[in-house]
């Protein structure tokens, strides 16, 4: 998995600090903007985060560039739907030497990961089988409309491989570009650094908070999942292991000071 923070808002605590006063100054929006500095800034986002006020963070934003995860982290991570993704497409890009994910339980395990692997090459075989077939039967269709050759056969590849990415699995590699406002992104951290999210997206979230942890230390001081502030709020379903989760934020925040 590699992760990269590709863009953001240009001071993203001062914009969400002078979003914020705005709320309550009669200033013009230029005087507060002038008399908000690092500071100032930090100290106000402190407050809205201790009175609740939410919707100022919404003016920051994070691109975010993610490869080497599956399609299954795919599945999960559209769920969150106040973010903006770009993802490799199935149907433009040939799978015919797809990188997988391996869940660590399966990398572990000689009899799982044996069986796992063969599942991949059966996969990677039935793929391009079918991607074949089908291929030397839509170029042959458009040959014979008066599709001129070279260009029947990048159309007849597309159309295969638009059917044959059917057969691919979950555990197919893909890569995205995605951006959340700040707002979002705590929402996600709440969901997705609990210890009851699955693996694979729970560390994706921890690489993340650890990089807007670095170019936005106050915004996200409180940023994690409930239980880093208070109770967990799984219920019978928690991890007990809240203290666990503490230090492990508690560190990756006090690495980026």
């Amino acid at each position: 998995m590699k992760v990269r923070l590709i863009n953001y808002s240009s001071y993203p605590e001062q914009i969400v600090a002078c979003a914020a006063k705005l709320c309550y100054s009669n200033s013009s929006i230029e005087d507060v903007s002038k008399k908000m500095n690092d500071d100032s800034a930090s100290k106000f986002v402190d407050m809205l985060s201790e009175i609740g006020h939410e919707s100022p963070i919404e003016h920051a934003f994070f691109t975010f560039g993610i490869e080497g995860v599956s399609r299954s982290l795919l599945a999960q991570i559209t769920r969150h739907r106040m973010a903006s993704f770009s993802v490799q497409s199935q149907r433009y890009v040939n799978e015919d030497n797809f990188q997988f994910v391996v869940p660590p339980e399966i990398e572990t395990n000689i009899e799982a990961k044996k069986l796992f692997l063969e599942a991949m090459e059966k996969d990677l075989e039935y793929y391009n089988k079918i991607t074949s077939i089908l291929k030397e039967k839509h170029k042959k269709e458009l040959v014979q409309s008066g599709v001129e050759d070279s260009l029947a056969d990048k159309q007849a590849e597309k159309r295969s491989i638009e059917d044959a990415r059917f057969v691919l699995p979950n555990a197919c590699a893909t890569k995205m570009i995605m951006t959340l406002n700040a707002r979002s992104l705590m929402n996600f951290f709440r969901l997705r650094c609990c210890n009851r999210a699955q693996w694979e997206i729970n560390e994706l979230a921890f690489k993340m908070l650890s990089l807007v942890s670095e170019v936005a230390p106050s915004l996200f001081k409180n940023a994690g999942p409930a239980c880093i502030n208070g109770k967990c709020t799984e219920g019978k379903m928690s991890c007990k292991k809240m203290d666990e989760v503490r230090k492990k934020i508690a560190n990756i925040k006090s690495q980026k000071r």
